[in-house]
């Protein structure tokens, strides 16, 4: 599970006694704890530091907390600063109520219950550190958008050059042809060849549509489903590129998912794939799908010269569109992204939690079929891998070594799903 982030506690008092008092309290809660003597100083650190929660003495020398409280609360990048007061001296009604005027969120009279203290500063600590996570995922949101704006962008400019380079082209040449063989003086003969001429146009661009259509949305994924667009994206994907792509689904008979799971996952195998091909210098891929004990495991693993750290780490200045709409995409199915430097090679683990299971698979299959995947499968067995190959030239064979078998195997013991 993921250490939460640090965030400063700032405890303002002019008698070091006290502050080494509020630092005993405090540092069980294992937070950032900073230290000033005097108003100034207090102010000369919110001015350098992102501060949750600021602890102060009301009597002090020269500027006291109330002057200290009301000069922060002036300054607009400190309007929602949490003020928590603490006093053995000014106790009053009208104590607390200028306490309150001046922006504290707390008054707390000494003595101090360390228990107390220690609850309110967690409070106000923990607030701030949503707010860091919040404005954290709506600049990744923002810069998100921005990238698929501009990726829409580039996707309908290729479809638009597509349109009008393939498709517009020959149907052009269909109607010229077709105008040719108009007039009367045509003999019967070159009508025929011309009318020949024009149906083979018509035919490549009639290709052409059903190519772009099948790419834009398969209708294998809503006809018969995830493993059967899946093969046929990888049976074009290798014709394409000249990978060698190698597929393992398990069960073999893989069973319908909700339609909207298995489109999110067909987008992420489309996307892990073209960045195979454009970043990856690899000669070879490999994809498994597996589904068991509730949870729906993918990988895709490349030979190629892998990535950089920061793009390991999903630092949001480093992930371009493809892997940051990968990971948007996993997270609204509740699941979790990992990606990996194997030496050679990326691989890319999701895996979602899904309430189909391997054995409502196997409860659709005939009654006395024998089990198509064990229950519980060996640590290190190799999975059956099926080479995709084009139909007019075979692709350079490769076979799934121990390294890769291992990652694939023990996915889903590497990779645990956010509670």
């Amino acid at each position: 599970m993921r250490a939460k982030e640090k965030v400063n506690v700032l405890m303002v008092d002019d008698q070091p006694a006290k502050l080494l008092t509020y630092d005993a309290i405090l540092s069980e809660l294992g937070e950032n704890l900073i230290t000033a003597s005097s108003g100034n100083e207090a102010l000369q650190l919110l001015l350098k530091n992102d501060v949750a929660v600021v602890l102060t003495d009301v009597s002090m020398p020269g500027m006291d907390g109330f002057e200290l409280a009301d000069t922060i609360r002036q300054h607009p990048r400190f309007q929602q600063l949490a003020i928590i007061f603490i006093s053995a001296v000014c106790l009053s009604d009208l104590d607390r109520l200028k306490g309150y005027q001046t922006g504290a969120v707390d008054y707390i009279s000494v003595p101090i219950i360390p228990e107390l203290l220690r609850a309110k500063v967690s409070v106000f600590a923990e607030l701030h550190r949503r707010a860091q996570q919040l404005e954290k995922l709506n600049g990744e949101l923002r810069s998100l958008s921005n990238s698929l704006i501009a990726a829409q962008d580039d996707e309908r400019r290729r479809i638009a050059r597509a349109l009008h380079d393939g498709l517009g082209q020959e149907l052009s040449a269909a109607k010229m042809v077709l105008d040719g063989i108009l007039p009367h003086e045509v003999t019967e003969a070159r009508r025929r060849l011309a009318a020949a001429d024009a149906s083979a146009m018509l035919e490549r661009a009639l290709l052409q549509v059903r190519s772009i259509s099948h790419l834009l949305h398969p209708p294998l994924l809503d006809e018969v489903g995830l493993s059967s667009a899946v093969c046929w994206f990888l049976e074009g994907f290798t014709k394409r590129s000249r990978i060698g792509t190698f597929l393992d689904m398990q069960p073999p008979e893989f069973p319908r998912l909700d339609p909207d799971l298995e489109t999110a996952i067909f987008r992420i195998v489309q996307e892990s794939l073209n960045n195979v091909f454009r970043h990856s210098g690899a000669r070879n891929c490999w994809v498994s799908l597996q589904l068991r004990n509730g949870r729906l495991v993918l990988s895709v693993r490349d030979d190629g010269k892998g990535i950089a750290p920061s793009v390991v780490e999903c630092r949001p200045d480093s992930i371009g569109v493809g892997i940051g709409g990968i990971r948007q995409r996993v997270k609204e199915f509740g699941g979790e992204l990992l990606l990996e430097n194997c030496t050679p090679g990326t691989l890319i683990s999701i895996i979602i939690p899904t309430a189909t299971d391997i054995h409502s698979a196997k409860s659709n299959a005939s009654i006395g079929k024998p089990d198509l995947l064990e229950e519980n499968p060996p640590a290190h067995s190799v999975p059956v891998s099926t080479p995709v190959s084009t139909s007019t030239e075979s692709v350079a064979s490769a076979s799934i070594s121990a390294a890769v078998s291992s990652d694939i195997t023990n996915l889903s013991t590497r990779v645990r799903l956010p509670m």
